[in-house]
């Protein structure tokens, strides 16, 4: 008997190590194959049984609910029929995360069985320049914020003249709401690699690194197992798969600091110095590690490149509108009644997916504002709920779509206390390299407290002081700190007019 349990660190913190002990005390034969985390996070831990080639889900299990997997299964409490049925899953389109929740992680056997390598072995008989053209006519951005299109990036390193060249993977996901890199490594992590040698390949870059944070144990345990077994396949090293191209890599882990997810910032952690933004120009894709040409992408950036070449360009870019093709993971958080990864193809408003994705809010009151893009991203309300998840269209309401992690609030949410926290956000994990951003954001903080205390003349400061900061920032953390306080003060304006009338 198969049974198949998430090793994914959302599963586990839920029970799943404990729900996996029970299963093998009331069943020593079972075989139990711990998968990633099919994204339905409010079911974890989801467990699975194939029962005529068929994977049912029971869900959110607990060792009291192990027993009645081995009794009349249609009358388990805790059954949810049909896994790739449920309407979670259904109304998705995956291809980044086809293979999380299914594949045994650490089992190259099962990678390949799921169309794994396809995309590589065509890379292998391609040049260069077609490796690149592929990536760029498929329209795919960077999915870990900015939204740079990948093939540009790759374009310039390839044509970069030096003797070495390195690819670097930022696997160091500190937004709140963001767990897609992590599910992905946890998950698939053989994707990963695939990505990053195939962005070798195009570049001509035969050393990489994942800079890994340190809070994801699981990711780091699973991701450095991937990378042993892979160069002892012969699928990195010296000599790819055969092919004469080498290509090798290996997992480097972060510290913690939110800045070192600035790509500088993390180059300098990575080269052993203090984890701070650099200037640019020169820009890492010319001068970047050890002063190398460097391709820098996000995790989902590299794992989504074998889809491409598996399945062409024009399949890819099919999906999506406008500048925003392929598909996005998004991940939702907050107070909601169903939280976890979808993955769709862009386009969906953000009402479909706070309402009908979502489930609305956990708690059962109305929802207040949705703040999409992490920490740093705008708080969106429900006037503006029928706005496409696009790249253009949420910079066109003064948002952003960062990495894709939306965050629910109900009508119980004080926006000038979110307000407050963005700049105290900002204040502590600024790298103190520029002034608007570290002197900004304690500025910001005490702004706020003189507008909580019943200051009217501190709303038009704090406007300004965000327009400082915007402006004179060098990176994201100081430059986008303002959009989360401005949309705040500017759509939840009652929030703040509440403290002045109670202090007059």
């Amino acid at each position: 008997m198969k049974i198949y349990l998430p090793l994914d660190s959302a599963a586990v913190a839920l029970g799943a190590d404990e729900v996996a002990a029970a299963i093998a005390a009331v069943r020593p034969d079972a075989q139990i194959i711990r998968t990633g985390s099919r994204g339905m996070v409010w079911l974890e831990p989801l467990v699975e049984l194939e029962i005529d080639g068929i994977r049912h889900g029971f869900g959110p299990m607990t060792p009291a609910d192990v027993p009645a997997l081995f009794g009349d299964l249609s009358a388990h409490p805790k059954a949810i029929g049909p896994v790739e049925a449920h309407p979670w899953m259904a109304g998705q389109t995956r291809l980044t995360f086809a293979r999380v929740g299914i594949v045994d992680p650490l089992s190259l056997a099962d990678y390949r069985a799921h169309g794994g390598l396809t995309g590589l072995r065509r890379a292998l008989g391609m040049t260069k320049a077609e490796i690149v053209q592929e990536v760029t006519d498929s329209g795919l951005r960077g999915r870990g914020g900015a939204g740079f299109p990948t093939g540009i990036k790759w374009k310039t390193v390839s044509e970069a003249v030096a003797d070495r060249k390195y690819v670097v993977c930022n696997a160091d996901e500190g937004d709140s709401a963001t767990f897609a890199d992590r599910m992905l490594m946890e998950g698939d992590p053989f994707t990963l690699i695939e990505g990053m040698i195939i962005a070798g390949l195009a570049t001509g870059a035969t050393k990489g690194f994942v800079y890994l944070r340190s809070e994801y144990p699981v990711a780091i345990r699973v991701m450095t197992e991937a990378v042993r077994m892979a160069r002892a396949e012969g699928l990195l090293g010296a000599s790819v798969l055969g092919s004469g191209h080498a290509f090798d890599m290996e997992i480097r882990v972060g510290a913690g600091a939110y800045v070192c997810g600035e790509e500088t910032s993390l180059l300098n952690s990575l080269e052993g110095k203090r984890g701070i933004v650099r200037a640019k120009p020169p820009l890492p894709a010319l001068q970047g590690f050890m002063g190398k040409p460097t391709v820098v992408n996000n995790v989902i950036s590299l794992a989504t490149v074998p889809v491409i070449l598996d399945k062409g360009a024009a399949f890819y870019s099919d999906f999506g509108l406008g500048r925003s093709r392929g598909t996005i993971p998004l991940q939702i958080a907050g107070n909601v009644k169903r939280s976890g990864l979808y993955e769709v193809a862009f386009g969906l408003t953000l009402g479909q997916i706070v309402d009908e994705i979502a489930g609305g809010t956990a708690s059962g009151r109305p929802v207040k504002a949705v703040q999409v893009g992490g920490p740093l991203g705008a708080y969106f309300p429900r006037a503006l709920f029928d706005t496409p998840f696009g790249y253009e269209d949420f910079a066109g309401k003064d948002g952003l779509i960062g990495h894709a992690g939306l965050t629910v609030f109900d009508d119980t949410t004080d926006m000038l206390g979110m307000a407050r926290f963005a700049m105290e956000f900002c204040a502590i994990e600024s790298c103190g390299k520029c002034t608007p951003c570290r002197i900004g954001a304690v500025r910001g903080m005490e702004t706020v407290d003189r507008i909580a205390a019943g200051d009217p003349a501190a709303i038009p400061l704090l406007t300004d002081l965000c327009e400082t900061m915007k402006s004179g920032s060098l990176c994201a953390l100081g430059g986008f700190t303002p959009y989360p306080v401005m949309s705040a003060l500017t759509h939840f304006p009652d929030d703040f007019a509440t403290t002045r009338e109670a202090a007059e």
